[in-house]
């Protein structure tokens, strides 16, 4: 006996009429009818006298109702409270980051508990070796991400941002005092890139393989963090790329940040797996967009 089946069964008691529980259900007359031939197949008897001009309880129909309303009562108010909870925004939302907590990142979280204060954010870190782990594993239900992301179970919002790349050199590196750096000048420099479990296509975002025009890029060392990095940079074993937001936070007396003309803009958004979109997680991703929007 289905849900659906009890549920005609009451809005037909209460009407005694099916053109007008039918309106109510949002189904056909007929389909109305067939419900309730089914229901009545499975428990045996009618429950309903039918004549073309009348619709009335059978007694033993009156008994079904008496003994199922408060039972029906009951589970429709569980499904609308349930209903209701995932419309509503509250509650611990965890949000990750990439190492560096732009300002992109904090004007959204800022906004986010403006508008919704009965949510709190939790922040956590996310290494940028491994951007997706946490999310899969539900440790963080939303995280911010370089775009694009190409992972069948995983879904993105849009682009929140779109920055310049620069090159961090060591203040030693011939190049280190340049105005700007072309990208296929990159042919000449070993970028440090990333290890562990990243899908190989966050790691060509964060050290390409090749220039635009197709040269190769040589392959410098492999590091699991941001701080990994710029220690290898300082050393002079590579050059590593960051965009602009993230090379102004990290900025130190070993480094210099010089800016490359020629590559694609480096892209910010947000991340959560297919699976985990909650009221709460779309109030945010909303959020975001709209607060990007309006520093654009």
């Amino acid at each position: 006996m289905e849900f659906r089946e009890l549920e005609t069964f009451v809005v037909v008691s209460e009407e005694l009429h099916f053109a007008r529980a039918a309106e109510r259900l949002f189904l056909s007359p007929g389909r109305v009818s067939q419900i309730v031939r089914s229901l009545e197949q499975s428990i045996g008897a009618r429950l309903f006298d039918r004549t073309s001009r009348q619709v009335r309880l059978t007694p033993l129909g009156e008994r079904f109702l008496t003994d199922l309303r408060p039972a029906y009562d009951g589970l429709n108010e569980a499904v609308g409270r349930a209903r209701s909870a995932a419309k509503c925004v509250y509650g611990l939302l965890r949000v990750g980051f990439l190492g560096t907590p732009s300002e992109v990142v904090t004007r959204t979280v800022a906004a986010f508990e403006k508008a919704y204060p009965e949510c709190a954010v939790e922040m956590m870190e996310i290494p940028l070796s491994d951007p997706f782990t946490k999310v899969r594993a539900g440790l963080v239900d939303v995280a911010f991400t370089l775009l694009p992301v190409d992972e069948p179970d995983l879904q993105t919002g849009r682009p929140l941002n779109r920055e310049g790349m620069k090159l961090a050199l060591s203040r030693r590196h011939p190049l280190a005092r340049r105005a700007a750096i072309e990208a296929e000048e990159l042919a000449r420099i070993p970028l440090v890139g990333l290890e562990g479990p990243a899908p190989r296509r966050w790691k060509t975002l964060i050290a390409p393989e090749a220039t635009p025009g197709g040269t190769p890029i040589p392959v410098g060392c492999r590091v699991a963090t941001t701080q990994e990095g710029l220690t290898q940079v300082a050393l002079s074993r590579g050059g590593m790329l960051f965009c602009t937001p993230t090379a102004a936070y990290h900025g130190r007396d070993d480094v210099v940040f010089v800016p490359v003309t020629g590559l694609p803009a480096s892209e910010l958004g947000l991340v959560w797996p297919r699976s985990g979109m909650t009221a709460t997680v779309r109030a945010f991703n909303e959020t975001a967009v709209q607060n990007a929007e309006n520093w654009a």
